[in-house]
């Protein structure tokens, strides 16, 4: 179905007809020297190659119109379509510490970064957010808001694929990360407010403890989930050989637990890829909430067509024109040739 948004301004079609039925005429003053043989040839110029005066009015006619019809905001509205949509607000925090550069975690039989993995991994699980509200909060030496809470899921996942490790510090803040999150979800309706929160460190920078930033997230109504990411022991090459080592030695899995129990949530352990992506999907599960069906018309704006239209008119009238103007400009060379020539008489 085709509707206007704003039709009231068709009233406009008929404004060009007023001005040239009631406007007043501005006379022209026509030169005094009269060249004859020049005259005669620019009029003979312009009248084999310029259309007659109906045609041009018509195009301009036609362009105005399609001027007007653009300005008016023809938009499609189509047929009903179900969409989904619940009141659940979601945010993502992100470690992005030095320490998320260790390459312990396996992916398409190649050893990745712990970020890398990550990213892989919550794409996904955004990707089956839909009528979520997400964001992402980044976090290492400071916390801060990469993506406020939002329905765009597209964004939100191509800016956690350009997230950079050590961008905001190479130590890690745990307790500012919660707490930014707990200052974003604590004015919006309670209905599960959740923050799910990665690291592979312990918290050794910031302005407030992660102890008492989940208390304050307890009281707000806040549920945090926490993942700790990073294998158990990896084979490295040292002086005397290949040893075994604890890439996870700084892992606070104590303090990661203390968070989550605070506020009803739950700590979650992952030493590989296959590990995190199950953590991810038990999360889907754990928070999925009854959810909403709405009917909606999608909208398709029109204007860009007529407007397009009308740009093409109005190129072919100047192309039209180009001989005429140039026949009156020849005019114009030659009585201001006639009138110096006179002067010099003089």
């Amino acid at each position: 179905m085709l509707t206007l948004q704003w039709p009231l301004v068709l009233l406009a079609l008929p404004l060009p007809y007023l001005v040239y039925r009631f406007a007043p005429v501005i006379k022209r003053q026509e030169s005094k020297v009269f060249a004859p043989s020049l005259m005669i040839l620019a009029e003979e110029r312009e009248q084999k190659t310029v259309p007659s005066r109906k045609i041009l009015l018509a195009l301009a006619a036609v362009a105005w119109c399609a001027l007007v019809l653009s300005a008016s905001r023809p938009i499609y509205v189509g047929e009903l379509e179900s969409i989904t949509s619940s009141d659940r607000n979601m945010m993502l925090a992100v470690d992005i510490s030095k320490s998320m550069l260790e390459e312990d975690m396996e992916m398409n039989r190649r050893m990745v970064n712990r970020l890398q993995a990550v990213k892989n991994v919550v794409a996904d699980f955004v990707s089956e957010r839909q009528g979520d509200r997400l964001g992402l909060i980044l976090f290492g030496e400071q916390a801060y808001i990469q993506t406020p809470l939002t329905f765009d899921l597209g964004t939100l996942k191509k800016l956690l694929d350009e997230a950079v490790v050590g961008l905001a510090g190479g130590r890690t803040a745990i307790g500012d990360a919660i707490g930014l999150a707990v200052k974003r979800l604590q004015n919006l309706p309670e209905s599960n407010r959740v923050v799910i929160l990665l690291t592979d460190g312990q918290n050794t920078a910031g302005e407030i403890e992660p102890l008492q930033a989940a208390k304050l997230a307890a009281q707000a109504g806040v549920k945090i989930y926490t993942v700790g990411i990073g294998a158990d022991e990896m084979i490295v090459q040292g002086f005397f050989g290949p040893q075994r080592v604890n890439p996870s030695r700084d892992l606070d899995e104590k303090t990661l637990t203390a968070i989550s129990h605070s506020t009803g949530g739950q700590y979650y352990r992952a030493r590989n890829l296959a590990d995190l992506a199950n953590i991810y999907a038990e999360l889907d599960q754990l928070e999925a909430i009854e959810i909403e069906e709405q009917k909606v018309r999608p909208e398709k704006a029109l204007y860009p067509y007529p407007l397009g239209f009308a740009f093409l008119l109005l190129t072919l009238l100047v192309a039209i024109k180009q001989p005429s103007i140039q026949a009156h400009l020849l005019q114009n060379l030659f009585s201001q040739s006639t009138d110096k020539s006179n002067s010099r008489g003089a």
